[in-house]
């Protein structure tokens, strides 16, 4: 858009680009005379404010062409420089918000109805653009400046005007650029965020634009019950997509990169017909927190020309940093989130996110973009193609302002959160690991088949607050009986909490055959490690010591009664003391070592 007529309300069809013939055109166009006391005036502000725009567009472009070479103190200056003359510009509106109030008053409350009105909107709302926190804008629909602005709005050309909360909202887009920011880091300004009304919303939408009839599915084998659910028993569908469903039951590269040959021979005829093979993982994966290799799968995919989807919930931003790598044939190219457990962090509140490339997410109504794929083939991508007109745009479940204020507040001691997680959760796992009859499956343990992909993928190799384990019985030591077990797992409450969910503030535990993946048949169950008696625990920000005394008295008044040395076969005190204290320095001592030195801070 030209940037001298963007304040135009004849911004499509004026002829001039002068800033006081502008002025003048737009005093006409509302009924004023400009060569009155008042038009002149109003002339001459307006003038002044087109000129002013344009200044704004060239203090924008000096600062993306030269903020990479200033030092720290020119950015600060840079920055509060900027942030002022936001104060005054909002100074300037709240100016004309008197005379503005006066001239409404004599126009609408002689009406006998006026209440019915409600307040004017405009009026007394300027200071809540400097609100420390962003506001809630809790309304359905939104007022329009002009005709023509209006239509650049439903075009996607006009970002000032969210022309209906079904669609976008103030507080909601906060919310999605703060996300890009956490998830994207320094390469934030090539990422773009959509938030759903849930994570499974979020996943249907990304699926529901990228899947055809008939494409093909190449998924990780330890998902969400609700996600593989929706991949079978909807998309599979034969009334439905017909997508061709597939597994993997490894975590590298090399095995993503087996089966993708594989599939791709299996469905040759999908693909000689112009069908695609999507690749969707989980990482950390629900419910055992197993890590996948999601850089060598994603160069694996890529290879071909595949689409890589990542759901990092679990991980989180912090813990798994998929979109900061350098090697764009290592990032994935959409990641999904559920608010609702670690970044909001309280459990009071469902939400979702999907994060994908700038190109892909939107593009202005009527336009295309070339977009260089990371293999490095050129695609183009007309506007209908994007998330937000394919999805979001028309359908319904769309984050509204209350629940993105409750993720936004809760985000702010997410990363706090997760570090003490983390020391929790290898406490736990080592104490657990260290009873005859307890499996314990953690990627943080050394013997694990998954360890070294933990250590490689997951920031600081720290495990996401989520593992399982059973009793199952190994080597010559029997499975615990299993109405020992249920007696056993009722007694939990209070110190655990039996909820479904998981990223909350208190430790929660299911078993996930009876539950959250019990949608999965017996085989299906079998071949994702889902035992009878598997428990997964949601590591809290408890002292997780207070479980394992309470997890030995349960057992003494219900496991004890058939396996008699169970609650004795725990650590000692004493060894269950060091475990927590040394894993609680080494884990602190890891995280201040990775933080930025002094010297790069002041850089």
């Amino acid at each position: 858009m030209n940037t001298s007529t963007q304040l135009s309300p004849l911004r499509k069809t004026t002829k001039h680009e002068q800033a006081e013939a502008l002025a003048i055109e737009q005093a006409i166009h509302f009924g004023i005379d400009p060569n009155s006391d008042y038009g002149s005036t109003l002339v001459e502000l307006a003038t002044t404010l087109y000129k002013a725009n344009t200044k704004t567009h060239d203090l924008w472009a000096i600062t993306v062409d030269g903020l990479s070479e200033l030092d720290k103190s020119d950015r600060i200056a840079w920055f509060n420089a900027k942030r002022f003359l936001s104060f005054q510009i909002a100074k300037i509106l709240d100016n004309l918000q008197n005379p503005m109030r006066a001239t409404y008053q004599s126009i609408a409350t002689k009406n006998g109805n006026f209440a019915s009105k409600g307040a004017y909107p405009i009026f007394d709302n300027v200071a809540a653009i400097f609100s420390a926190s962003p506001v809630i804008t809790r309304t359905a629909t939104y007022l329009f400046a002009c005709t023509e602005w209006i239509e650049d709005a439903f075009n996607g050309k006009e970002p000032l005007h969210d022309i209906y909360s079904r669609l976008l909202n103030p507080t909601s887009i906060s919310l999605a650029n703060h996300m890009v920011d956490l998830e994207a880091g320094s390469r934030a300004n090539e990422y773009l965020a959509w938030n759903f009304n849930s994570g499974m919303a979020a996943i249907d939408g990304l699926l529901s634009h990228l899947l055809g009839h008939e494409d093909i599915v190449l998924a990780s084998r330890n998902i969400y019950g609700g996600s593989y659910q929706l991949l079978e028993d909807w998309f599979g569908k034969p009334s439905n997509l017909n997508v061709a469903v597939e597994w993997v039951d490894g975590y590298s590269g090399d095995e993503f990169a087996t089966r993708l040959d594989e599939v791709a021979i299996k469905y040759a005829d999908r693909l000689a017909g112009g069908k695609k093979i999507y690749v969707y993982l989980e990482s950390p994966c629900n419910p055992h927190g197993y890590v996948l290799d999601v850089a060598n799968i994603s160069k694996a995919a890529h290879s071909h020309g595949w689409d890589v989807i990542v759901d990092s919930t679990v991980g989180t931003p912090l813990l798994h940093p998929v979109l900061k790598r350098d090697d764009v044939m290592e990032r994935p190219d959409y990641v999904i989130h559920s608010y609702t457990k670690e970044l909001a962090g309280s459990g009071t509140t469902t939400a979702g996110v999907v994060i994908g490339r700038n190109e892909t997410m939107f593009v202005p109504k009527g336009e295309e973009v070339i977009f260089i794929k990371p293999n490095g083939d050129e695609a183009t991508i007309p506007w209908s193609e994007t998330l937000f007109w394919n999805v979001y745009y028309i359908k319904g479940a769309f984050l509204d302002a209350d629940k993105a204020f409750e993720v936004l507040n809760g985000m702010k001691t997410y990363e706090m959160r997760v570090v003490q997680k983390t020391i929790n959760t290898l406490t736990l796992a080592q104490i657990f690991d260290a009873h005859p009859d307890i499996n314990v499956s953690c990627p943080a343990l050394t013997d694990s088949d998954n360890y070294e992909h933990c250590q490689n993928n997951m920031y600081l190799g720290l495990p996401a607050a989520l593992f399982t384990i059973d009793m199952e019985g190994n080597g010559d030591r029997a499975p615990i009986n299993r109405d020992g077990f249920k007696q056993f797992f009722d007694m939990l409450e209070p110190a655990i909490g039996l909820q479904v969910s998981l990223g909350q503030t208190n430790t929660v535990a299911l078993c996930p055959a009876l539950t959250t993946h019990s949608e999965l048949s017996d085989d299906a169950l079998n071949e994702a490690g889902i035992k009878p008696t598997t428990m997964r625990i949601s590591i809290g920000l408890e002292d997780p010591r207070m479980f394992i005394a309470h997890i030995i008295e349960a057992a003494k008044l219900s496991i004890d009664c058939k396996h008699v040395d169970f609650s004795s076969s725990f650590p000692s005190n004493e060894r269950i003391d060091e475990i927590y204290m040394q894993t609680y320095m080494d884990v602190h001592q890891r995280f201040v070592k990775s933080l930025p030195k002094f010297g790069q801070l002041s850089q």
